[in-house]
């Protein structure tokens, strides 16, 4: 949806410091803030609720401005961004709506087989297996919060052996009794690959490679960009060549196939939740949000109790700019969305805008590594686009403070590897200690050393399952 946002407005929500190689990038938490100071104590108010997989469900509520014909348009904005950041943060198949009829018809229309947001829709759909719904309710008919904590990871006994999954390599590791005794990095190309074999194959090669290490295997941990539920494959880039009869055969089933072949504890969740994970296992703190910077962005959050709260966190999807002119997802068609901000494809859309050429049968990764490389020699180009995804970074810490309730940002992944991630780190801080003072006292960035941000997810998808022993 292309709303024209008032110059008055987007005057205070422009960023005070801009990307320079993306100088009309505008943050959707600023809008956020300025739209909910606007609404205020309004005797106008909304209430959504996202339905998951076993009923459970989140719920929002909100004051909206009053719906004069000046403030539709950007109430409609507001209701539609937020239903689909909640969507993609929590995951779910059906939008419970308590508010006026003019919103509730909008979102319905939007998102529809046939709307605007039809990819969300025929995705969500897809993972958990239910048309998608938009329904109207009373007050009295409106659901509660119900959620079901997950308490995976943080097991360190036994030998265990760890992966994750990437779009150019995937990390493997074994661990005995906590100690890393093997690690490595294992190149790939899974997204152009139609036969499952070749995924198969290579996971099961590299894990055989890392149990060699071990005396025996006890449980074995993974983790993958995508949505992953109770082990199964319900969407994930990794499988795009795969055609969907294939993939309902021969690839949703995968990791339920190799634990039948390991006969011990096996459990896999999106690289997300395994990056908050490590940051629990690497500082002994909760409340951290995760980000993965790789072939995409992923989410994931251990919250204040210490749990996976078992919500999507599919990030790359979530908008995180309102610019009508910005970059389009390849995938999602969708404007604006993290994964055109936190991922190599983010490097390649900066170095493009940064007058870098690349050759036409240069792959993402070999172009990340191209400006990785400049960036270590100080080339003031190459240095600058990891200058513009702090940027995006700090404007974007504030956006999830809405939405998540952390007081730690960790990063890693492939973009954060190098002189660059510091340089990322840095510029986020910055942009909190100028905008957001409030927030940068609260919240930490952290990045990992080297090592983790390569193999680190792998490292902490080990710990996933629990080994049950017997007394």
């Amino acid at each position: 949806m292309s709303v024209i946002i008032p110059d008055s407005i987007k005057k205070e929500i422009s960023p005070a410091i801009k990307p320079e190689y993306d100088p009309d990038f505008l943050p959707f938490g600023k809008f956020i803030s300025w739209y909910e100071k606007a609404a205020g104590k309004s005797d106008e108010a909304i209430s959504l609720a996202i339905e998951r997989e076993n009923q459970f469900v989140s719920t929002w509520r909100a004051s909206i401005l009053p719906l004069s014909a000046e403030n539709l348009s950007l109430t409609r904005l507001y209701v539609e961004k937020l239903a689909k950041f909640l969507l993609w943060q929590k995951g779910g198949w059906k939008i419970y709506f308590l508010g006026p009829e003019v919103l509730y018809q909008h979102l319905k229309e939007t998102f529809s087989e046939t709307g605007e947001r039809q990819f969300d829709v025929n995705l969500m759909s897809t993972v958990y297996e239910k048309p998608f719904q938009v329904v109207k309710v009373s007050a009295g008919e409106f659901p509660e919060d119900r959620d079901n904590p997950l308490r995976l990871g943080g097991h360190l006994d036994g030998c265990r052996l760890g992966f994750d999954l990437g779009a150019s390599d995937f990390k493997v590791a074994a661990l005995k009794d906590g100690q890393v005794v093997f690690s490595e990095e294992i190149p790939w190309n899974p997204q152009e690959q139609p036969d499952p074999e070749y995924h198969r194959r290579h996971i099961q090669s590299g894990l055989k490679l890392a149990a060699a290490h071990l005396p025996k295997v006890e449980a074995v941990g993974g983790s993958a960009a995508g949505i992953y539920i109770n082990n199964q494959v319900r969407i994930a880039s990794l499988f795009r060549a795969v055609p969907g009869e294939i993939f309902e055969q021969r690839v949703k089933n995968l990791f339920l196939d190799l634990q039948k072949e390991w006969q011990v504890p096996f459990e896999v969740i999106n690289d997300g939740e395994v990056t908050a994970l490590a940051g629990y296992l690497s500082l002994n703190r909760t409340a951290i949000l995760g980000i993965a910077m790789g072939s995409s962005e992923a989410g994931g959050y251990l919250n204040a109790e210490g749990h996976l709260p078992g919500w999507l966190d599919e990030l790359a999807f979530a908008p995180v700019d309102l610019n009508p002119e910005a970059a389009v997802d390849e995938w999602s068609g969708d404007r604006g969305v993290g994964a055109l901000y936190f991922s190599q494809q983010a490097v390649n859309k900066l170095a493009v805008a940064a007058g870098f050429e690349f050759p036409s049968e240069m792959r993402l990764p070999e172009r990340l590594k191209e400006i990785q490389r400049l960036a270590e020699k100080n080339e003031p180009r190459a240095v600058r686009i990891f200058k513009d995804i702090g940027i995006y970074l700090g404007y974007t810490a504030q956006l999830y403070s809405h939405f998540y309730d952390y007081r730690t940002l960790m990063i890693l992944g492939r973009v954060t590897s190098g002189c660059g991630g510091e340089i990322i780190k840095q510029e986020a801080e910055k942009v909190l200690a100028a905008e957001f003072p409030e927030l940068r006292e609260k919240i930490e960035i952290y990045l990992t050393d080297e090592k983790s941000r390569r193999v680190g997810q792998a490292v902490a998808a080990a710990t996933l399952p629990e080994i049950k022993r017997k007394d």
